[in-house]
């Protein structure tokens, strides 16, 4: 059994409260690790630790160009270690080795693009109407910044946060979810292995209730950061409110994925099947509802449904596998739940439907690839955000109709269109109410370009340039050059 304690001012700490949790693996259902339990007085030293360094010591005597050189560094190690961070993210939340391995991979690119990008956060000159006065504006960091982490893809969704906050000068306090810790702690030693100075990364594991709320209502955080439920993120929202504090939120999706007539099918239908089964739809994009015109409807079913019953369940560790378990047993019976919702509500079983019983997918916390016809939109099924291998197939008739399916739903984090027609890719691109819309592709992302969402999917934008500006916050500058004299406080 090994152990994951609290990382805080450049160190490892056992929990101020003596008290450790058990993290399973979701593929054996078996404990495997112990983390520590942090409370208030935990967080407490956290956010000091933040608020010292980000005030004293050498990280805010840093050049931008030698803080950025530091994330360099860090993407450098987390690169030579990406298998050992990839083989712990699979024993924590069972996803397979084969994603975690290539994210880990590609992780290490989101440090380097905003290492690069530290030393060219530029202000401006203002070319003021009033003589006499010379005016500039400079961006600062905002201060300390608590990030909190979900279970799905821990440390791809944190480097989308720690590296632009790093490249705009704030400290962190991480809060990763209770049931994916250790990877967190385990990228943490290197952050000290980079020389970063103590304070300026830390790390609270434990539980919401503890950690969680004590952070996000610390009165030295300037900003919290929240990958996560919807329902979360309100909560988040509303607290940090009482004292003003900056938020960033990216939540859940029910993401429409639409399949025109003219679609060049065989890609329709691979990216129909990646987009919901991948990461066994324990994503915030998974394009769960799948939009299907009428005259193309059966030969999309007839083709979908051979392909997904050729999934392989199984050890996420194998290469072969294609579908690894749900997460958690929370995340579990959520979804077997939602199943149900469907049947009750008239949704037609055409595949899967329950836990899977297969001796491949030994104890872990299985459930078959299942797909829904005859589906309405205003089934719960298609409003509600399932978070596994569930997919809704819902018919339209022409492209207005698709567009109002689409948009018929609270959220608004990605859709997918399929189509040969460039002019309604475009059409499509902008009537579609989503922070992301992938043309004749699914499931794109890169350092280089914003993610975000529309309505309850959230607000802010993680990766590009627009995530650094997450950040910071503007300040103008006034000089008097002393070429006109007189009372300073008249207005000309």
């Amino acid at each position: 059994m090994e152990r994951y304690a609290l990382f805080i001012d450049g160190d490892l700490r056992e929990p101020s409260g003596g008290e450790w949790f058990t993290t399973e693996n979701p593929y054996t259902g078996e404990p495997w690790a112990e983390i520590a339990r942090g409370n208030a007085a935990d967080v407490e030293q956290a956010v000091q630790a933040a608020q010292r360094a980000f005030t004293q010591g050498p990280w805010p005597e840093l050049s931008a160009s030698a803080r950025g050189l530091l994330l360099h560094r860090l993407g450098d190690l987390i690169a030579e270690h990406a298998e050992e961070l990839a083989r712990i993210e699979v024993r924590d939340n069972g996803k397979l080795f084969s994603e975690m391995r290539a994210q880990l991979n590609y992780v290490p690119q989101w440090f380097r693009y905003y290492g690069g990008l530290a030393d060219k956060l530029q202000g401006s000159v203002i070319p003021i109407d009033k003589k006499g006065y010379f005016n500039f504006t400079r961006d600062e960091p905002l201060g300390v910044v608590a990030i909190i982490t979900p279970w799905n893809s821990p440390l791809m969704l944190l480097a989308w946060k720690l590296a632009p906050a790093l490249a705009a000068g704030c400290t962190v306090v991480i809060k990763p979810s209770e049931f994916t810790s250790a990877s967190t702690v385990a990228l943490a030693k290197l952050v000290s292995e980079a020389g970063i100075p103590p304070g300026v990364v830390n790390v609270v594991t434990g539980f919401g209730n503890e950690v969680g709320s004590e952070l996000v209502a610390h009165p030295l955080v300037r900003k919290v950061t929240f990958t996560g439920a919807d329902s979360t993120g309100r909560r988040i929202s509303e607290q940090a409110a009482r004292d003003f504090k900056h938020v960033s939120l990216e939540l859940g999706g029910k993401s429409p994925n639409i399949i025109f007539a003219d679609a060049n099918l065989d890609d329709a239908v691979n990216g129909a099947i990646s987009g919901i089964f991948a990461a066994t739809g324990q994503t915030c994009i998974a394009g769960s509802r799948l939009l299907v015109q009428d005259s193309i409807h059966d030969e999309i079913v007839e083709r979908l449904l051979a392909l997904a019953k050729t999934a392989r369940m199984g050890d996420p560790m194998d290469p072969a596998t294609q579908v690894g378990p749900i997460t958690t047993p929370p995340q579990f019976e959520k979804v077997l739940s939602y199943i149900d919702i469907a049947k009750q509500e008239g949704a037609t079983l055409v595949l899967g439907g329950g836990a899977a019983q297969r001796p491949e997918c030994g104890k872990g916390w299985f459930v078959e690839p299942t797909v829904f016809t005859n589906v309405q939109n205003d089934m719960r099924i298609a409003q509600e955000e399932v978070f596994g291998p569930v997919l809704s197939i819902i018919r339209f008739k022409d492209e207005q109709e698709a567009v109002a399916i689409a948009n018929d739903v609270r959220f608004g984090l990605g859709a997918g269109v399929w189509t040969q027609d460039m002019g309604r890719a475009f059409r499509m691109s902008e009537r579609i109410q989503a922070g992301t819309v992938w043309i004749n592709t699914y499931r794109a992302v890169s350092y280089m370009s914003p993610f975000g969402g529309y309505k309850d999917s959230g607000i802010g934008r993680e990766n590009g340039i627009d995530a650094v500006n997450e950040y910071l916050q503007r300040k103008s500058v006034w000089i008097n050059t002393g070429a006109e004299t007189g009372n300073p406080f008249v207005i000309r």
